[in-house]
C-alpha cells in the first residue's frame, strides 16, 4: 500500500511517510493509490467482530506487514481502546422517533476524535521510539481536535506538539482540556481569531519544505491520513449495527465541519459498504453549498453557533473528495484547488458533483434555534442528552422519518454533551454539572496568546526552533 498526493506531485509514500505528513510538498493532501474493494463474504465474517477487532482488519488494508506486522498492530488497537469508558468501544443507542445514535465519545476528551487520535498516538510512538527520531506536531483547532491530540501524545518522549485554539470560539471545557495540559512536550497557543485562521498560519509551515524537513514537521488534525483511516471503521461498525444483510443499505447523518469524517464515509463506499451519506452542518453552509449546486465559495464572515467544531468555511478535505470521486484526476484537483485558493471561489464540476450525490445524498442545514429545541425535544422524550453538534444530525432525523423509501438511519455522536454545558443552559434542560468538569476546572492552566496584529506563522517557527534546539 503506498499512497500520493491529490495534486500529483508527491508519490510512491509509504505509510509511515504518511503518518508524519501534513500537507504534501506540493500543497495536497494524501490519499491511498488506491482503495481495495472488500468483498461480501469478507463483510459477512466482519459482521460479528468487536470494534477492536474490526479496526485491526480494515486498518490493516492500509498499512503493510512490512511496515507494521498484523499482531504488532493487534496491540496498538488494543492499547489505544484500553482507556475508553466503555469496552465496546461506540455503544449504540436507541430512542423514540427511530432516533438511533452512534455514542463516539467514550474517550478520554468526551469526543469521536479519540476513536482515531489514540491509535494515532499508538502509531507515533511505535515508529519514534524504533527510529529514536524526535518530530514536531502542529495543529490548528476548532474545539475538540486539539484536546484529543494533546491526550493522544501527552508526555511522549519523542514528540511535541503545539496547539493553536481560536481564542473565545471553543466551549470552555474544550480549551480547558488543552490549557490544563502542564507536559513539557505540549505547547498552546489562544489566537484572536477562527480555525480557519489557524490554517492560514500553519500551512506555510508545511510548505517550506527546507524548514519542515529540519525540523520534522508533522500535523495530526484530519489533514493526517492516519486519522481518516481509523475513522473509516466507525462507519462499517455503525452499518453492521443497522443491517440485516450486506446488500442493504444504511444512511449515516454525520456532524460536518471539515469534512475529515464524512471523507471516511466516503472511503468507506469505495470499499464496497452500501453507505448513504448525510452531512448535517450549521449556518457556516459551504459544505452544504458545494453538495447541493456546485457552489465551493467562501463566506465573507464565520457564524459562531453553538456547534463550535462545525463552524468551518474552508473544509479542506473537501479536495480529497473530489479527487476519491475523479478517480485520481489530478489534473482536475489541481485545478480546482488553484482556482479556489486565488479567488476563494469554485464551482464544481456537474459531471463531479453528480458522483458525489450518488454517496453523499443530501446536505442539511441547522440553526441554533432547531439545535437548542432538538436537544430538548430528545431530553424530554428520552431523558437524553445530546451535545448540539450531534443535534444536528439529528433534527435531520426528526425531520425526515417518513422520507420517501425506508432504510435504517443512525446518527453519529461526536461529543459528550458534558463539554457543552452553555448549549444545555440554552436548551433550558435541567442538568447538574458532571465531576469530570468539576476537576477540569480546578486545575492550573497554561498557554500564550496570539493577538491578530502579530505575525502567527513567525511565532510559530521560533517556537519550533526552540523546541528543538537543545
Amino acid at each position: 500500500m503506498k499512497y500520493r498526493s491529490t495534486r500529483g506531485g508527491v508519490s510512491d509514500v509509504t505509510f509511515e511517510e504518511a503518518l508524519f505528513t501534513g500537507y504534501a510538498a506540493d500543497g495536497g493532501i494524501l490519499l491511498p493509490v488506491s482503495i481495495p474493494t472488500v468483498n461480501k463474504a469478507t463483510l459477512e465474517k466482519w459482521r460479528d467482530l468487536s470494534f477492536q477487532d474490526l479496526a485491526t482488519e480494515i486498518v490493516s488494508l492500509f498499512i503493510s506487514e512490512t511496515e507494521i506486522p498484523k499482531e504488532d498492530l493487534q496491540c496498538l488497537i488494543k492499547n489505544a481502546y484500553a482507556s475508553f469508558s466503555v469496552p465496546e468501544v461506540a455503544p449504540v443507542a436507541r430512542l423514540k422517533d427511530d432516533v438511533t445514535i452512534l455514542e463516539l465519545f467514550h474517550g478520554k476528551t468526551w469526543s469521536f476524535k479519540d476513536v482515531a487520535m489514540s491509535c494515532v498516538g499508538q502509531f507515533y510512538d511505535y515508529f519514534c521510539s524504533k527510529r529514536k527520531q524526535h518530530y514536531t506536531i502542529v495543529v490548528g483547532t476548532s474545539g475538540d481536535t486539539g484536546s484529543s491530540a494533546i491526550e493522544a501524545v501527552r508526555g511522549l518522549e519523542w514528540v511535541d506538539i503545539v496547539v493553536l485554539l481560536p481564542r473565545g470560539r471553543c466551549a470552555k471545557v474544550q480549551e480547558l482540556q488543552m490549557t490544563t495540559v502542564l507536559e513539557d512536550n505540549v505547547h498552546v497557543f489562544r489566537v484572536d481569531g477562527t480555525s480557519d485562521d489557524t490554517d492560514l498560519a500553519i500551512k506555510p509551515l508545511f510548505m517550506d519544505a527546507e524548514f519542515r524537513t529540519r525540523h520534522r514537521l508533522t500535523s495530526i488534525n484530519s489533514i493526517n491520513w492516519c486519522r481518516i483511516m481509523v475513522q473509516v471503521v466507525h462507519y462499517f461498525y455503525a452499518y453492521f449495527q443497522m443491517s440485516s444483510d450486506v446488500d442493504s443499505p444504511v444512511e449515516i447523518v454525520v456532524p460536518t465541519g471539515a469534512c475529515g469524517n464524512v471523507t471516511a464515509g466516503c472511503i468507506a463506499s469505495k470499499l464496497g459498504l452500501h453507505v448513504r451519506l448525510v452531512c448535517a452542518v450549521t449556518c457556516n453552509d459551504i459544505v452544504s453549498r458545494a453538495l447541493s449546486s456546485g457552489d465551493y465559495s467562501v463566506s465573507q464572515t464565520v457564524t459562531p453557533t453553538l456547534a463550535p467544531a462545525m463552524d468551518i468555511q474552508v473544509p479542506y478535505n473537501m479536495e480529497r473528495i473530489w479527487y476519491i470521486f475523479a478517480d485520481g484526476d489530478t489534473a482536475l484537483i489541481n485545478k480546482l484547488m488553484s482556482e479556489f485558493e486565488s479567488t476563494g471561489s469554485v464551482q464544481v464540476p456537474e459531471a463531479l458533483a453528480s458522483k458525489i450525490s450518488a454517496v453523499i445524498t443530501d446536505a442539511h442545514e441547522v440553526s441554533d434555534d432547531t439545535v437548542t429545541s432538538t436537544m430538548a425535544r430528545v431530553w424530554t422524550d428520552n431523558s437524553y442528552l445530546v451535545c448540539p453538534h450531534t443535534a444536528i444530525a439529528v433534527a435531520y432525523s426528526l425531520e425526515n422519518r417518513s422520507k420517501g423509501e425506508s432504510i435504517p438511519r443512525i446518527c453519529i455522536a461526536t461529543a459528550s454533551p458534558a463539554k457543552f454545558n452553555e448549549a444545555v443552559d440554552a436548551a433550558g434542560i435541567p442538568w447538574q454539572q458532571d465531576e469530570r468538569v468539576t476537576r477540569l476546572m480546578s486545575l492550573p492552566v497554561r498557554y500564550e496568546d496570539m493577538e491578530r496584529n502579530e505575525d502567527w506563522s513567525d511565532i510559530l517557527r521560533k517556537k519550533i526552533i526552540a523546541i528543538n534546539t537543545p
